[in-house]
């Protein structure tokens, strides 16, 4: 039976102990308690549906501007370039935990040629020469993993990575939200903008026509004035308006990654007046979907498994160290002694380091592990919380705005109605102008408020979106590492 060389057994026997079962806690999860199967305010409110919901959750409100900016948004958004950078820089990190594990070699090669003095000893006398020396080299180290310290290391900076991806999502998640708030308020900008230069319109004609009426002696100066005033009331709401939509465009550029004014042609085309409004019915899945898709829970999920990796680290440190450290060397004074093998030097250099004695500091180490493992555990437990807490009051106010815009609704119809009433009234000679000058602005006020109320109700349906964790896609399980 052949006989296995010393380096080899040494090697074997290394692999063996680095085959140990690693120190520290094995992670099982977070062991969070479990959510309920549906959201308390969405049980009664037959809008809700248990569904799961759309991850491009903004489709559902039909507008194709609205998801072309989607589009340029997620392509070039500078925030999000640099969370994918950031992701980018944490898988490196695995890579580099993983390679720590492997052995390393290096490679030497010299050549050198030495001048040595005249050497006076005594009878005899050395002249000065220049002598020749040639030399290849090669190293080799590896640093045995007898309990578990690279393999703790390597899961810790796995499920950091993983967290960095979550806050990726999360950027995206939160980018979604801010574009289409912007746009939704940019819409509504635009409406307010277009009904008051409707009203300036009408209230021109009205003004022109009872100036009419006055030079024929039939109206007032009064009623001119009155007419008068309320024109320039409304003229004055004008500048703010458009400073508003100013406001609203600018912002969207910048989450684009453009410069300000650069989307101003593509907000102001046909469809500048139209509000993107929500579906009758909103799919919202339940609590248990909820906690697996928010970004932010993720997150928090993978810098718990983190923190319970370290204390492993923490844990190797306390116990020895095993390291083997190989050398190969060839050289002579003559370029062709690089060729004669019979002349190499040979070296294993095997290295045991104990740190016994350190007055509790690495125990201390692992205390601090512990508890930095219990603050990511608290934290994340936070997180939960916040986000079953998110989800409940955006559901209570999207369904409570629904009956606002249903009452809104009905107080502008009935507004309609008394101007048009009075309006017959008027050409009868059983109303005053103003009568009618008041049931006209009871009506452009009910008409601004229901589209105060429509824009908070699309507001409010993506602050929805959001609290369900929706506008990144759909997230795999976690793996417990």
């Amino acid at each position: 039976m052949p006989r296995l060389p010393l380096f080899s057994i040494t090697l074997l026997c290394a692999a063996a102990l680095s085959a140990c079962t690693a120190l520290g806690p094995d992670y099982a999860g977070p062991g969070h308690a479990a959510a309920s199967s549906q959201f308390a305010r969405a049980a009664t409110d037959p809008a809700f549906q248990t569904a799961a919901p759309l991850a491009h959750w903004w489709q559902s409100l039909n507008d194709t501007t609205l998801n072309q900016l989607m589009e340029q948004a997620l392509a070039a958004n500078p925030d999000l370039d640099a969370a994918r950078a950031r992701l980018r820089n944490a898988r490196v990190a695995v890579d580099l935990e993983q390679a720590n594990r492997m052995p390393s070699a290096s490679l030497s090669a010299m050549a050198a040629k030495v001048r040595v003095p005249e050497i006076n000893m005594g009878e005899q006398t050395i002249n000065s020469q220049w002598l020749s020396m040639y030399n290849l080299g090669a190293n080799a180290s590896w640093e045995v993993d007898l309990f578990g310290s690279h393999t703790r290391s390597v899961q810790a900076s796995h499920a950091s990575a993983e967290a960095t991806e979550a806050n990726l999502a999360d950027v995206q998640l939160s980018l979604t939200a801010e574009v289409a708030q912007n746009y939704v308020a940019l819409r509504a900008a635009q409406k307010r903008l277009q009904l008051s230069q409707n009203a300036i319109a009408r209230q021109e004609k009205m003004l022109a026509l009872q100036r009419q009426r006055y030079q024929g002696g039939t109206a007032s100066r009064l009623d001119v004035s009155k007419l008068s005033t309320q024109l320039e009331v409304t003229r004055a709401e004008l500048p703010a308006q458009q400073t508003d939509i100013d406001t609203y465009s600018n912002a969207l550029a910048a989450l684009l990654g453009q410069a300000p004014g650069s989307l101003d042609a593509q907000l102001a085309g046909a469809k500048a007046s139209e509000l993107p409004l929500p579906p009758a019915q909103v799919a919202i899945g339940d609590p248990a979907s909820l906690l697996q898709r928010r970004p932010d829970v993720r997150a928090a999920e993978r810098t718990l498994a983190a923190r319970s990796a370290q204390i492993g680290v923490a844990e190797a440190a306390r116990f020895p160290q095993l390291k083997f450290t190989g050398m190969l060397g060839l050289g002579g004074s003559d370029i062709s002694d690089l060729t004669h093998l019979g002349n190499a030097t040979i070296a294993l250099l095997p290295q045991i380091s104990w740190s016994f004695l350190d007055f509790g500091r690495n125990a201390a180490r692992v205390s601090q592990a512990e508890a930095s493992r219990d603050e990511a555990a608290a934290q994340y437990r936070a997180k939960v919380l916040a986000a079953l807490k998110d989800a409940e009051n955006a559901l209570s106010r999207f369904g409570h705005r629904r009956m606002a815009v249903a009452s809104y609704a009905r107080a502008k119809t009935s507004a309609d109605e008394a101007t048009t009433l009075t309006a017959q009234r008027q050409r009868g000679g059983t109303a005053s102008t103003l009568d009618l000058l008041d049931a006209e602005r009871q009506q452009i006020q009910a008409e601004q408020n229901l589209l105060s109320a429509l824009a908070g109700l699309s507001s409010d349906y993506i602050t929805l979106q959001k609290a369900l964790g929706l506008g990144w896609g759909e997230v795999q399980p976690a793996q417990s590492s």
